[in-house]
């Protein structure tokens, strides 16, 4: 974790040992404006590139990625906590990809497209969406994935032609700063890609002249960022809260559906947006499915995250260690049954280390704040269900619709359940993967935020769509002026003709014929004249 030790510096602490790692210069609110700014006069000229010399820069950033992929992935592990196989799997991989296939689909999805134009009357023209760079956009990003999540959005952004402006967490500012190093690195402009830090910093990137705001964190953040966008009359990207539901039917894989509840509910100590928070289990199969996820809870080895046998590490922070410890504490006291987990008496050395051990719950209410409100911990609550759609109903009780999973060996019947259920995105039989394949689109509904990253909509939110119509001026418009009786049969007849039922368009024709031949001599007569 990170603290302001003086006006000057933020630094690093890991959250395993408490040794400090490094500091970062605190950017005082004031001068982000001009930071802003000095990126804007860069950008011009990146954007100004073809959309391959674009790609080539982030195919070169992949490969410092490949080149220094070690060394990052030890940064994520002792300034965020990962164990070292989720630091690489979950993080230092999906951005290789990441910037791999933004460099080569951007290149498709960015290009002009042609528009077709079919009707009649407008054959004289050709069309095309262009899609332009927004400028500067701001990516203010989390601590749970500092690398990953903030990573694609600024590739995003880079390929679009922008330029940006990076605000990491206060948690984890070093892996923020070497993002923007990758990208020196790889030779992009001086200044096209910069980093703030501190305290009061977010806020100032979001009032600043940023065209557009990416933002990843709670949702009373994100509400007021979206507030203040919109009251500039900008555009906002806003990933919150997750409390993702797991739907476990009958007749799922229940030795697959256990692996995938005890990855998806505990991987980063549960410390993830979409992680599984609630998982709903058929009474027919619940016995066996909560002793599974139990008994492989406590084989989850807790402890030093740099350790290659390591699956649990310590929460980021002491904070966010009491959220965990007080919403399981409530779930209990009002009559859920504690099945295995909870604090962890850190090893010798380690003292420093705030530990949460697997937990699982059951017995859990919908009323219980634990299943209304985001844990962020490595704690899943389980519900048996008596049918299918009790399943579903309780699934989609929630303010949050982040991401949800359908578990079942039907696939007719899976993805009947996924329509069903309110989430921007559904899994079937996996849970939160698609995150590490940027071809798909990532966001929620609800209070799970609005737009999209990822996916060609990730990129579509860092452009103008701009359409470009040429028309070769031979003959005008035929609504153009002068108005008369004779023009406004023909348009009525027109349409009778082009769009009318089948058992009208002959009548159309024929008592439209007359019109449409003057209005067409008209035409002809006027581009005779030019």
């Amino acid at each position: 974790m990170a603290l302001a030790a003086a006006a000057e510096q933020l630094e690093s602490f890991s959250p395993t040992t408490g040794e400090r790692l490094g500091a970062v210069e605190i950017t005082p609110p004031g001068e982000v404006e001009a930071i802003v700014q000095g990126v804007a006069k860069v950008q011009p000229f990146w954007a100004q590139l073809t959309l391959q010399d674009r790609a080539r820069y982030l195919e070169r950033a992949a490969q410092v990625v490949i080149d220094e992929g070690d060394e990052i992935r030890d940064m994520i592990v002792r300034e965020q906590g990962k164990p070292r196989n989720e630091a690489f799997a979950m993080e230092v991989l999906p951005t290789i990809d990441a910037l791999s296939w933004i460099a080569s689909a951007g290149q498709e999805i960015l290009a002009d497209e042609k528009i077709s134009m079919p009707q009649l009357f407008l054959k004289t023209k050709a069309s095309a969406f262009t899609y332009e760079p927004l400028g500067v956009i701001g990516v203010i990003s989390p601590w749970n994935y500092p690398w990953s999540i903030p990573f694609g959005e600024v590739a995003l952004a880079l390929m679009a032609g922008n330029g940006v402006v990076l605000k990491p967490a206060s948690l984890t500012p070093l892996i923020g700063d070497r993002i923007a190093r990758v990208f020196e690195r790889a030779g992009v402009p001086d200044g096209l890609v910069r980093v703030i830090h501190g305290p009061g910093t977010g806020p100032a990137l979001v009032a600043a002249d940023v065209a557009k705001v990416f933002f990843t964190g709670s949702v009373e953040t994100g509400r007021s960022v979206g507030v203040e966008c919109a009251r500039r009359l900008k555009g906002s990207v806003l990933e919150l809260g997750g409390k993702d539901p797991m739907v476990v039917l009958a007749d799922a894989n229940i030795e697959h559906a256990i692996a995938g509840a005890l990855w998806g509910g505990f991987a980063n100590a549960g410390q993830t947006c979409s992680g599984i928070e609630r998982a709903y289990v058929l009474r027919e199969v619940s016995e066996r499915f909560i002793a599974g996820v139990v008994a492989g809870a406590r084989r989850l080895r807790v402890g030093v995250p740099l350790k290659w046998d390591t699956e649990i590490g310590p929460m980021v922070s002491g904070e966010q260690f009491e959220i965990v410890r007080e919403l399981v504490d409530d779930a209990v006291a009002n009559g859920a049954t504690l099945e295995c987990g909870g604090p962890v008496q850190p090893p010798a050395g380690l003292e420093h280390g705030r530990f949460y051990a697997p937990t699982v719950l059951t017995g859990v209410t919908p009323e219980m704040r634990i299943m209304r409100e985001e844990i962020f911990g490595p704690v899943l609550p389980i519900t048996v269900a008596d049918s299918e759609d009790e399943a579903i109903s309780l699934a989609n009780d929630s303010d949050f619709g982040l991401g949800a999973s359908v578990w079942t060996s039907d696939r007719d019947k899976g993805e009947r359940v996924a329509r069903e259920l309110e989430a921007g995105m559904v899994w079937i039989n996996d849970h939160m993967f698609s995150h590490g394949a940027c071809q798909c689109s990532w966001g929620g509904v609800k209070e799970s935020g609005l737009g999209r990253t990822h996916s060609k909509f990730g990129l579509y939110e860092c452009v103008n769509i701009k359409l470009r119509v040429w028309e070769g001026s031979a003959v005008r418009d035929p609504w153009w002026h002068p108005y008369d009786e004779t023009l406004g049969n023909a348009l009525r007849q027109s349409a009778r003709i082009l769009y009318g039922r089948p058992s009208i368009r002959a009548a159309a024709l024929r008592d439209g014929l007359g019109p449409l031949m003057k209005v067409g001599a008209r035409l002809a007569r006027d581009a005779v004249k030019r």
